[in-house]
């Protein structure tokens, strides 16, 4: 990408600097990954993960979908509830495409009952989170995009035990209106703990059930 900060724009030093500034919620495990290097002259990629305990549900620490069945992992007492990237992409010299200089992509998963894989709201549904997360947090934006995808999971031979279950997966995209990403961080970490089904909840929108990996 670059070799020292002299090559870095200023914008794109102020808009990570924002980024740092960012108020996530503490079930959000988020760390810095390898950024994609063909998409943008300039870009940073944060991974996150919410992470569950296995007797949260008991405890009354987690409610609503995730708290429905909660399995232990092999060997630990956590569950994972949901997973996502955030990457940040800026040029300098402007995208008609994206309609400004900086554009913000992002990638949720969660895994839900396979019961809902024929709920035709599903997809809708994680659109809204998105949309009402950052409307709830201000963050200015344009040119949004996305696709909802249902992800069946069916198993054979030794595992035809397991049920199937169905994984939600939100691709998109959308233009930041400054180089302040504060506030749009603050909402994409919102939606992903939605998307593990932590409260609280966009007011009016339903939570969906889901189910745990490897739950039988």
């Amino acid at each position: 990408m670059v070799n020292s900060l002299d090559q870095v724009p200023a914008d794109f030093l102020f808009a990570l600097g924002t980024l740092r500034q960012a108020r996530c919620r503490t079930e959000l495990h988020l760390d810095e990954i390898p950024a994609p290097s063909r998409l943008a002259p300039f870009a940073v990629a944060l991974g996150a993960e919410v992470i569950g305990p296995g007797g949260a549900a008991e405890a009354g620490m987690v409610h609503g979908p995730a708290a429905a069945g909660l399995e232990p992992a092999s060997g630990s007492d956590d569950v994972e509830l949901a997973t996502g990237r955030f990457i940040l992409l800026h040029d300098p010299d402007g995208s008609a495409v994206w309609g400004g200089e900086f554009r913000i992509v992002t990638y949720i998963r969660a895994q839900l009952e396979a019961e809902m894989g024929n709920d035709e709201m599903l997809g809708s549904v994680a659109w809204t989170w998105l949309v009402e997360a950052l409307e709830n947090h201000q963050a200015p934006y344009g040119s949004a995009g996305g696709t909802a995808t249902r992800v069946l999971s069916e198993s054979f031979g030794t595992l035809a035990e397991r049920p199937n279950s169905i994984d939600i997966e939100l691709r998109a995209s959308w233009t930041p209106a400054t180089p302040d990403i504060t506030s749009h961080l603050e909402a994409w970490s919102d939606m992903v703990c939605t998307f593990a089904g932590l409260p609280p909840l966009p007011e009016g929108v339903t939570a969906l059930p889901r189910r745990p990996r490897g739950q039988s």
